[in-house]
């Protein structure tokens, strides 16, 4: 069944604390690459029905309305899984919105 992955992230202008404390985390360990970390959500929807732009546009209502808080959250991403990255152990699928 094809699966529809929804990404959510707090907006950029507002503090991420989370991702504040992980940060702190990662230089503490020392010889770390990176200098930020924002933390986000993930939601996976299964689809009942054919993966079309209808499922995507219903996705990303839903991902307004609902799975994200538009006041301190944007929605970044709406797409299908890829079939092939999920099975595998390494990787990151492409973004459509």
């Amino acid at each position: 069944m094809p699966v529809i992955v929804v990404e959510v992230m707090p907006k950029a202008e507002l503090l991420d604390p989370a991702g504040k404390a992980v940060a702190g985390a990662l230089a503490r360990l020392g010889d770390s690459p990176f200098s930020a970390v924002r933390i986000g959500k993930r939601f996976e929807l299964t689809v009942d029905g054919p993966a079309d732009d209808a499922a995507l546009q219903a996705a990303r209502a839903l991902a307004e309305s609902l799975l994200s808080n538009s006041v301190i959250e944007d929605v970044v991403g709406v797409r299908f899984l890829d079939v092939e990255v999920a099975s595998s152990s390494a990787g990151v699928a492409g973004e459509t919105h």
